[in-house]
């Protein structure tokens, strides 16, 4: 693959907004917002679909370990728990995402707090019409591609609500900066880390993760799907070990891919060493794929650009324009 084939083929240059992602997402924390100042959260709804859901996921992983109960809703449904002291954040990248706006519109039915998240479209429309404190930030090219815009304006807004570390921001966009000369553009050889996963990746991939990268997982496999347009196989490693590792004992197209964290719970780490051992006694080819040293975020957000520029480069590799989503369109058209 040369620079070449990735102007010829993807036809809205979507690979430099993705080599300009560390760049964005500091723009997007520097960003000034007229902050709400709500008291007394101790329940973080986040709804969204697609990109704009993962930011949920992202937030929910960090919070994690917090007194912070976080849930994170893909549908048109909210939990039966929202109270006074819940915070709903509703997040369309589009504006326009109708699950979301459905959620939008039941939140008012309820005494929680509610904060919009969106380029515009309807959602501006109806935060405006309803006195919701609405945060309009830039859509680049398409809803995923402004992924971590919106990421990392939305732990800019939420920054004293949720008590995310600043310093736990900084380290991950130093570190997205490293990330990005391994994997961009402007590296395609040998020691990108990205294309030689793309180059791997020759059938239908499965990736097991364990459930503090969950967000990278469902992440990549979003990424996959729409760029690189592959069915792909996401599982949790420790419920795979009592399910989803039988269909292993006859002959498969799937390519495992074990997705780590350098620092994963003790138990956590025992069932990767047995479930290698298994692909080794097997003679399964797996792939591993691990985190970067440091927090939480830093460890998702490095993961999700690494496998995000898989994703533009296996559709490359398959001569596919990532841009185009065609099935999503076809039913969007119809709901």
């Amino acid at each position: 693959m040369n620079l070449m084939d990735l102007d010829k083929i993807d036809s809205r240059k979507m690979y430099q907004t993705y080599d300009r992602w560390p760049e964005i997402a500091e723009q997007s924390y520097r960003q000034e917002f007229s902050k709400p100042e709500f008291k007394n959260i101790d329940h973080v709804i986040f709804t969204g679909m697609g990109g704009s859901g993962t930011i949920g996921d992202v937030i929910s992983s960090i919070l994690s370990k917090t007194d912070i109960h976080v849930s994170v809703v893909k549908g048109y449904l909210l939990p039966k728990t929202v109270d006074a002291n819940t915070l709903i954040v509703t997040t369309s990248i589009s504006g326009n995402t109708k699950e979301t706006l459905t959620i939008l519109n039941h939140s008012l039915k309820t005494n929680a707090k509610i904060i919009a998240l969106s380029s515009g479209g309807k959602m501006q429309e109806f935060s405006e019409k309803n006195k919701i404190p609405f945060f309009k930030m830039e859509q680049i090219q398409s809803p995923r591609v402004s992924f971590f815009g919106f990421l990392y304006s939305a732990l800019n807004i939420l920054e004293e609500i949720i008590s995310i570390k600043k310093s736990d921001v900084i380290e991950s966009l130093t570190k997205l900066e490293v990330i990005k000369k391994q994997i961009w553009s402007s590296n395609l050889n040998n020691n990108n880390p990205a294309l030689d996963l793309a180059n791997w990746i020759t059938d239908i991939p499965a990736i097991y993760y364990p459930a503090g990268l969950q967000a990278a997982a469902i992440r990549f496999k979003n990424s996959m799907q729409e760029n690189a347009k592959s069915h792909i196989i996401a599982e949790d490693v420790i419920e795979a070990c009592h399910n989803g590792v039988v269909p292993w004992e006859k002959s498969s197209n799937i390519q495992p891919i074990l997705l780590q964290g350098k620092d994963d719970y003790i138990k956590t780490k025992e069932r990767w060493a047995v479930l290698k051992e298994f692909f080794q006694e097997n003679n399964i080819e797996y792939k591993e794929v691990f985190s970067v040293d440091g927090n939480i975020l830093t460890k998702i957000v490095c993961l999700i650009y690494s496998l995000d520029y898989t994703s533009i480069y296996r559709a490359i590799l398959s001569k596919l324009d990532p841009s185009p989503v065609q099935s999503i369109d076809y039913i969007k058209k119809r709901i």
